[in-house]
Order: C-alpha cells, then structure tokens, then sequence
C-alpha cells in the first residue's frame, strides 16, 4: 500500500505546552544504537550530541546501550559498578548465563551511563538465534555476511538484557526502549514477539533501500507516491548539535582566521613550486561525508567546479578556488609526493626563521654600539647559499597531486575517474584546484593535523548538493560555526531552513533545486552560486558568516531535543495508559514560521530564495548593515514557534513510537 500516517507532530510551536508534566521518576529509558561509544558514521553525533540533553531530562534514570569494542572503550568509557540494583542484577546474571556485558560512564557531555555487550563473546549462540529468527519472523540472513550477524547478535542480546532487566524489578517497571537504525531494530521485533513491558521507539536515520534507489539512477523522490511503505505513526525529528555560543561575535570569526591560516600553511606545502596564485585571494570549499559519489553530490559538484573553473578563466578573476573532497577511501600510505611538500615546505620555513635569527642578532648588535646597520653587510654569503638551496629544493617538474594518499582502486575510483574527465589537473592556468583526502581528518596526521571542526572553520563554503540525504549534518555543523553552505530541496536539512528562512541565502544557506531540475539545470545553478560567492568582497563574506553563525540557535539540541521528548512521552503513554497521558496538538492548526530577511538587505528580486548578492548589492549592503540591531532582531525571531515541512520536500527519517501488543511505530530522523 502507499505511505500512509494517521498522525504526524510536526509543530514545535505544539511540543511547547504540554497539558502535563511527565513525572520520570519510575521510568527507565535505554536508549540503544549501534555507534554508542563506537564511531562508524552519522547516528554516532546524534547519539554523542543528544546525551547531555536527554541525561539532564532523565539522570539516572538514563541508559545507553552499544557493543563493547576494547579500543573505543580504552579511550572513551570508565568502567565502574552499576548504581541500579535491578540493572546491576541483571547484568550479573546475563554475565553468569556466558555473556560478558560491561557498564560504565561514557566521557563525553552529559557524561551518561552505558551498557556495552561483547557480541562476539556470545557468537556461539548464532545459529540458534538465526533459526529463531527465521522460525518467528521468516527473515533469512546470509551466512558470510558480517554487519547481517552482527545485528543478529546485538538485537537478541538488547532483548536479553531488557527481559532480563524487566525481571529483576521488584514492581512492574516502566521502561522505554529507543532503537536506532537497522543494526538495533531487531530487538524491538524481540520486545513484541515476546510480549515484555517496555514502550518502544524506533528511529530511521536513512534507509538501504533509498540509498540504493537513488545510486542507482532512479528519480526516487518524484516516484516515492509508488514507493510500498505502511506507517501508522511518526513523528520528525530533526537532529540538533550541541551549540556553543561565543561572548563577543569576533571570537568565532578570529577561530575561521586561526583554522584558515592553517589551511595556508597545507596548501603552501601541497602545492610547492606552483604556488603562482595569491593564498589571499583563496577560497576554500569542500565536500565531506560517506564515500557515495551520486547520492552525496560529488559528481554534480565536480562537474560544477569544472564550468566554474571556466567562467574564472575567461572573466580574468584573481580569485582562486581549492575545493577539498573529504571521503574516505580505500588506500594504502600516503602520496610520497604530498609528504614530500610538506617537508619542503617545513625546510623552507627553518631556513627562513635561521637567516631571520642571524640578520636580527646582527642588527641588535649594531644598534647596541648606535649604530646605523651597513644593510650590504647583514647577511653573509652562506646565507645566501642556504636561501639558494631551498629555492632550487622548491622546482618541480610535475603538476601538484590531486590525491593526497595513494589509492588501492586508482583507475576505478569515481572521483579521480570524474577528475580526468573534466581535467581538472591543478595546472597553473586552473584558476579551480581539487584535493582528494580519502581519510577522515585528524589532528594527528602528518599531513594535515587538524580535526574536523577545525577544518571547517577554516574555509569559506560547504558544498552539499546530495540527491539522498534524509536530514544532513554536514551542512547543520557548518551553519552552527558560522559557515555558509550549500544543500539541495532533498535533504532533509535543505527543506527545514527553506521552510522557515525567508531568504536562507542572505543568511549564508544556499538550497540547490534537485528535485524540479534536470541535473544540467541543477548543475547551473550549482556553478551560478559557486561563481557569485567568488565574487563577494571580504566585508561581505564576513558579514555573511556572521548571519549564518546566528541561525545556529535553530539547530541546538535545546530546541530540536523537544521532538524526541514528545516521541518519549507519546510512547510511555500509549504503553502505560493508566501512569501517563499525552495528547499532541492538531498540527493541520499549527501556524508555521519563516524567518524574516534580514533588514540590512534590500528586497530586490535578485535575492530570491534561489540566489546569493552580486558583489555590487554587497557593496551596497555593506553601508547599511548593521550587526548588532540585525542580531537583536534575529534574537527575538529565534523564540518564535518553528514547524517542520510537511507539504513538499523529501521522505524526512521519522520516528515511530510504539508499543507491546501494538503496532509499533518509528521516529523520524536523518543524520
């Protein structure tokens, strides 16, 4: 049957005023995913950004669960004794019955309690649970098919542990079980086949089906009425991040400095011996996030960077683009000639600091005894010699590389295949230079030693023009430190600020069509947006981040959080009938809420919702900004009540609240 919803939240201004308050005190929450306390994609920020927020709301009362994995585990959890007895039971008789199930406090904000299962200690109960499975539920899973045994283990052990939690109470317990993702869905289809007293929410965050579809050159969106999907009750939870907000608005714009002078210095190194560009008059954009090259935009934004590249040229620009491509990849090392730059550049830098130190200590010296200093006689021949060296150490006889590690796939890799298509080749005449970095950021690297957020800070633009891509964090991190970017209408983060951003462009939130458009059209208006931000002056770019930095307040858990509230207490309600009571407001009355533009800019038609200012409006806006009268104002805004797209847009993750005996539902939410 099509999709179907007999009801959906999707009014903050609804979520605000509760006829009741829920008393938690006898409820439980377990809170169970796969990437708690392990790193593997998106859900883990979710879940790492959230806890502090849903342990103030609970204490201790407040439970995550993952799978335990030694070398997370070193570094990131304390292991201690259980405070619960009943938890602390059963955990001793899981342990006691060939588990090993460990407890602990993982160290991040909100510093939350955690209960981690060794699956692999369990991995000889497998065969057994895979007949269970298939004789209660008719689902097959293949036999070499590691993640697919894995889920295996971890749901039937989820399911243990709040069976065996359940038991050990000593009066019927209230417990609530929040599954995320595939990984953990199985033991929600426990919870019910074995009929224990827990109300269940199970969160989307994407789905393989989607994924697939849409890798696979289908015009999913346009054909999702066609899509066999039955849902009975959601609710949309976009995700949120931890916002910290800054006293003064140059501190942030001073950290954007700091990182953006430490990119300098990478592209210094990476591009010795063709550094014939002005770093001055460089932008900095990049793409990062799971390596699907159609699905998260990489082609259309290759292709974009091509016309870009194009119109610098033959508009003479002085403006030179670096766009990096931030995913990970199989390789073997790194590229010996990208470490090769960076020595050069590191002996470059000695060389000039010791010819610094001798020229200094002789001009001290003559300025002790008054003395003019005979500028002829202040550096010696061996200086000159030295500077000499390390300039010949600088020629080079083949073009910058494009991939900073060498690739175990090199000739079928789709960027580099892409890159050799369009030619961009990082020659001097390419006003647009690529960098390939198929590995996560980290400030460990020989390389580039900067983490992700430090990274981000650094550059100009985000570029995000995803055909999938159910909620979007990338864009959500750059917008919370002051970096514009640019996603499309079919991402979830795209249709949330179009739906309640009057002009999101003005704000430094460019949304790309990729629903409506051909992908030559959509690939246009990509190039129009690249080519117009290369053309504001710095006081724009400036003024634009700090706009973008002040919509960070939307996305902070401490606004968004209210969404998994009310799946929770819709939940705790619809299993425990006769303890908690939840009635949603109406969302069909719900008055929705744009965010208005901002007064310093002229309503001209060419800063439509589609469009950034040409230099000239800039200029223009520049003379009547004002950034403390445009804060307050967006201050004020900010209170006023949100709702969430429910009329256009693409299929939002969603939330399902649920419980035993009925049919469950899901939460809606993207990372």
């Amino acid at each position: 049957m099509p999709l179907a919803r007999s009801l959906s939240i999707t009014s903050l201004s609804g979520l605000e005023e509760w006829d009741e308050e829920f008393d938690l005190e006898d409820a439980v929450l377990f809170e169970i995913a796969w990437e708690v306390a392990n790193k593997v994609g998106g859900i883990y920020t979710v879940i790492q950004t959230k806890a502090r927020l849903t342990a103030e709301e609970w204490g201790e009362n407040y439970f995550l669960v993952g799978p335990y994995v030694e070398s997370n585990v070193r570094t990131q959890v304390e292991l201690i004794e259980p405070t619960n007895p009943a938890l602390k039971r059963a955990i001793d008789k899981m342990n006691s019955s060939g588990c090993k199930v460990y407890f602990g406090r993982w160290l991040i904000e909100g510093s939350p309690y955690v209960v981690l299962i060794d699956v692999a200690f369990t991995a000889w109960n497998l065969d057994k649970w895979k007949k269970e499975l298939w004789d209660n539920f008719s689902i097959g899973v293949p036999w070499f098919d590691r993640e697919a045994n894995d889920a295996v283990l971890f749901g039937f052990l989820t399911a243990w542990l709040l069976g065996e939690y359940a038991a050990q109470c000593e009066e019927p317990p209230h417990i609530l079980a929040h599954f995320h993702e595939w990984l953990a869905g199985l033991g929600l289809a426990l919870c019910r086949q074995r009929q224990l007293p827990v109300a269940t929410i199970f969160t989307t965050h994407a789905t393989l089906l989607g994924r697939y579809l849409c890798a696979g050159s289908v015009d999913f969106y346009n054909n999702l009425a066609d899509v066999s999907v039955s849902v009975c009750l959601y609710i949309i939870t976009p995700n949120g991040l931890n916002v910290k907000k800054f006293s003064a608005m140059h501190e942030f714009q001073n950290l954007h400095a700091q990182s953006k002078n430490r990119i300098q210095e990478f592209i210094r190194g990476h591009f010795y011996g063709h550094l014939d560009f002005n770093l001055d008059k460089c932008l900095f954009l990049f793409i990062a996030g799971r390596y699907e090259f159609s699905n998260k935009g990489a082609d259309i934004f290759l292709e974009a960077l091509a016309r870009l590249n194009y119109l610098l040229r033959v508009n003479h620009s002085d403006v030179t683009v670096v766009a990096f491509f931030i995913m990970p990849a199989r390789t073997n090392n790194f590229n010996v000639e990208t470490l090769k730059g960076q020595a050069v550049r590191k002996q470059l830098w000695d060389t000039a600091q010791t010819v610094k130190e001798r020229f200094g200590k002789k001009l001290y010296e003559s300025l002790l005894v008054g003395q003019l200093p005979d500028v002829s006689k202040m550096l010696s021949k061996d200086d000159f010699t030295m500077m000499k060296r390390a300039i010949f150490a600088t020629q080079r006889q083949c073009q910058p590389p494009i991939c900073t590690h060498n690739m175990l796939e090199d000739s079928n890799d789709p960027i580099l295949t892409c890159i050799r298509r369009i030619g961009l080749f990082n020659s001097s005449a390419d006003r647009v230079k690529v960098i390939f970095h198929p590995e996560f950021l980290s400030s460990t690297s020989p390389l580039l030693p900067m983490d992700y957020e430090e990274f981000v800070r650094g550059c100009h633009l985000g570029v995000f023009p995803s055909y999938y891509e159910p909620w979007g964090y990338t864009p959500a991190e750059c917008t919370v430190m002051g970096i514009p970017s640019i996603s499309t209408n079919l991402s979830g983060f795209g249709c949330f600020m179009e739906e309640h951003i009057a002009d999101p462009s003005a704000y430094g939130i460019y949304i790309l069509d990729r629903r409506y458009r051909g992908v030559d059209e959509s690939c246009n208006q990509l190039t129009s947006y690249l080519f117009q931000f290369c053309q504001q002056s710095r006081r724009a770019r400036i003024i634009q981040r700090n706009r973008t930095e002040r919509l960070s307040d939307l996305l902070d858990w401490r606004y968004l959080g209210r969404y998994y509230i009310s799946a929770r207490h819709m939940a705790l309600a619809k299993a425990f009938p006769d303890t908690y009571f939840y009635q949603p407001h109406d969302s069909d009355t719900a008055q929705g809420f744009r965010y208005p533009r901002p007064a310093s800019v002229p309503p001209s038609p060419s800063l439509s919702r589609h469009s950034s200012p040409r230099q000239s409006e800039a200029e223009e806006d520049d003379d009547r900004y004002d950034e403390d009268a445009e804060a307050e104002k967006d201050r004020l805004n900010i209170r006023q009540p949100l709702t969430l797209p429910s009329k256009k847009g693409p299929a939002l993750p969603y939330t399902l609240p649920g419980a035993n005996g009925e049919k469950n539902g899901a939460t809606g939410v993207k990372n």
